[in-house]
């Protein structure tokens, strides 16, 4: 750590009362993961989904003599998806607690805002669900933002071949959240467009807890839009639903996870046929290895059917990066932030979600990212249930 990290790192510890002398903070990092996720408000679903994922790799490693001769254990936080307390958080996790890494949670705004005192301090973070493609490819050299989940660049890309492959008429029109998640996604998904030839035919913003989207429904319908796609959270995907179903529109739908958690049980019927991009579900039939994952994980947390999962990515996720975290450390030699941030670069193995070989590539900006696009999987809402695309009505046409 730089000589002005470590100033910054004790006026934020003296502000907070602990007291830290020089030796203690370059010490070797205690044999924890943080995790700053959301475990209260309306997507806390996400923030328990990591936890189950990160808790039950934990306890698996453990069972096998830790890491180094050491068990680890998550330390958990809530920041409510609320970007201040995640930065608060992430300090909280790398100057008092000494963890060795960082885990990130739902919500882009929050991992926009701590690549700032991530990289500023120097410890490595993982994000497992967050997809905003500049939390990660952040211009920061070194970088220590890293990511085990979807990347809106990607997704975009995804999501718009769905879309063309869909549509009859080559008009896409495309809906997104006002916040950093949903306005990083529009240039992103302009590209793809571009890419494919096209440009969206109605671009149409919306708030957090906007009731009515008329008028957004009605633009869409009107612009000749025959496929939607959907950077949005279930609580409005459910309104946005609702309202085009006031005016008559029913155009496909296609969207980024944040309608994976609970629209089918939000907005019913209406739910059936939008289709959401996954890295990985419980949902449908399961191989050996996915079902033996569930029978842990249902034991564990007393859970009576997969659908009880609201998001099975941040589970998966949340499992491969506390797996490829601890190969990293195994390959440090040390519980010390620059070595093991190294030291991912070098992890190879075979996770739940994806064949990690490598993890990351430092020879790549974009590859920061581990999970590819090609691990991607298109999954639909029918009857209440988020499931993969080929086992419902609705596989036939892709």
């Amino acid at each position: 750590m730089t000589s002005s990290r470590l100033s910054h790192a004790f006026r934020w510890l003296a502000l907070a009362g602990i007291a830290l002398s020089p030796t203690a903070a370059l010490a070797q990092k205690a044999p924890c993961i943080g995790n700053s996720v959301a475990t209260t408000g309306p997507a806390a679903f996400g923030g328990a989904a990591i936890k189950m994922g990160a808790e039950t790799a934990i306890e698996e490693i453990n069972a096998k003599g830790g890491v180094l001769g050491q068990p680890l254990k998550l330390i958990q936080y809530d920041d409510a998806g609320a970007p201040p307390r995640g930065v608060d958080n992430t300090r909280r996790i790398a100057l008092a607690d000494k963890c060795v890494a960082i885990l990130g949670g739902y919500h882009s705004t929050v991992s926009v805002a701590q690549a700032e005192p991530v990289n500023a301090i120097g410890i490595p973070f993982v994000g497992v669900l967050a997809a905003n493609t500049k939390a990660i490819e952040n211009g920061r050299s070194p970088n220590y933002m890293f990511r085990v989940s979807a990347k809106d660049k990607w997704v975009a890309r995804f999501l718009v071949e769905k879309a063309m492959a869909q549509s009859k008429t080559g008009k896409v029109a495309f809906f997104y959240e006002n916040t950093g998640w949903g306005n990083g996604a529009l240039p992103d998904v302009q590209a793809a467009m571009k890419a494919a030839g096209k440009e969206l035919v109605a671009t149409e913003t919306f708030n957090w807890n906007d009731q009515d989207m008329t008028p957004q429904a009605i633009r869409a319908r009107d612009a000749g839009a025959d496929v939607v796609l959907f950077w949005a959270l279930d609580r409005e995907g459910n309104q946005i639903l609702r309202s085009m179903d006031k005016v008559g529109y029913k155009p496909t739908i296609i969207g980024a996870w944040g309608i994976a958690g609970n629209l089918g049980e939000l907005a019913g019927p209406l739910a059936n046929g939008v289709q959401v991009v996954q890295t990985y579900t419980f949902m449908g039939e399961m191989d050996p290895k996915k079902k033996a994952l569930w029978d842990k994980i249902s034991a564990k947390y007393g859970l009576k059917d997969p659908q009880d999962i609201k998001m099975s990515s941040g589970v998966g996720n949340a499992y491969d990066a506390v797996y490829i975290i601890a190969q990293a450390i195994e390959k440090a030699g040390a519980y010390d932030w620059a070595k093991v941030r190294e030291a991912l670069y070098q992890v190879r193995m075979e996770g739940l979600v994806a064949n990690y070989d490598p993890a990351f590539d430092d020879s790549d900006p974009e590859r920061q990212d581990a999970i590819l696009p090609k691990y991607y999987k298109l999954t639909a809402w029918q009857d209440g249930k988020l499931l993969p695309i080929e086992q419902t009505p609705y596989g036939k046409t892709n």
